[in-house]
């Protein structure tokens, strides 16, 4: 009677799909299996940090993919992934340039405190994609946000600061325009007193200051006589006194300005 051998511990049995494929690696397949999952479009709240890496080799541009390939940021599917697992330094542009599919860039470098690493899909040798963007800050490893995240959490912060503000201006308008009428109630009964003494004092101030302005000034000079031919107008009582004491029509007094002399306008017809 024949047994079917069970595979040894802690080693997976074959997929229902390997058996009887010639072309079936194991290797690959627990290689695939032990490759972690691809990271998250959103880890803005987390950051990565290995002490131990960092007192073991300095942190400049050679190594730095290295040590970012340690966080969860990385994704293992990625080109530069290949090119390591060839020998070839990731970040050589001369390759990564003839693939296709996700690589990370080393965009921006301030050794040793700050290095800026571009998550980018490209398409052609000419044509990439930015993705998203992370930067390894004195040994820590973030995920910048995006700009449309900074720009709605800016919004948000200042719509409410300015909310707050008015709320704060409001309560405090309220609390002066009761102090206000409360201090005009009990100022009422005093208001007409303090009144009339201030209009007294002022109207003594002012004469004395005309008084004053009179003497030190020369008197006015006579009114100039008015020309030849020239009738001063009456007041209407005075023209009321004439009216009673004659009858006689009398013709209108003649200004020397507007009745005679040439037009001072030009007239047109």
């Amino acid at each position: 009677m024949s047994t079917t051998p069970l595979p040894p511990p802690n080693q997976a049995a074959p997929p229902p799909s390997a058996v009887g494929n010639p072309n079936f690696d194991p290797s690959a397949a627990a290689s695939a299996a032990a490759m972690p999952p691809p990271p998250g479009t959103d880890m803005t709240g987390i950051c990565f940090r290995d002490p131990l890496w960092l007192s073991t080799y300095p942190l400049d541009r050679n190594l730095v993919f290295d040590y970012f390939a340690l966080s969860p940021f990385y994704d293992w599917t990625c080109n530069n992934e290949q090119l390591r697992s060839r020998s070839i330094h990731p970040l050589d542009l001369s390759h990564l340039s003839k693939m296709t599919g996700n690589e990370y860039m080393l965009s921006e470098v301030m050794e040793p405190h700050l290095f800026v690493i571009r998550k980018q899909k490209r398409d052609s040798p000419e044509k990439v994609t930015p993705m998203l963007t992370y930067y390894v800050l004195d040994g820590s490893i973030y995920q910048a946000p995006q700009l449309c995240n900074v720009f709605a959490a800016r919004i948000g912060r200042a719509i409410y600061h300015i909310s707050k503000a008015f709320t704060i201006a409001a309560s405090k308008l309220e609390k002066i325009g009761y102090a206000a009428a409360d201090a005009e109630s009990e100022g009422s009964n005093t208001e007409a007193k303090t009144k009339e003494t201030i209009d007294f004092k002022d109207l003594k101030r002012v004469d004395h200051i005309l008084a004053s302005l009179q003497r030190k000034l020369p008197p006015a000079p006579p009114p100039p006589a008015f020309p030849d031919g020239y009738v001063p107008p009456t007041s209407d009582g005075e023209k009321a006194a004439e009216d009673q004491q004659s009858t006689d029509v009398q013709p209108p007094p003649l200004d020397p300005i507007i009745d005679q002399g040439p037009s001072k306008r030009t007239k047109y017809q």
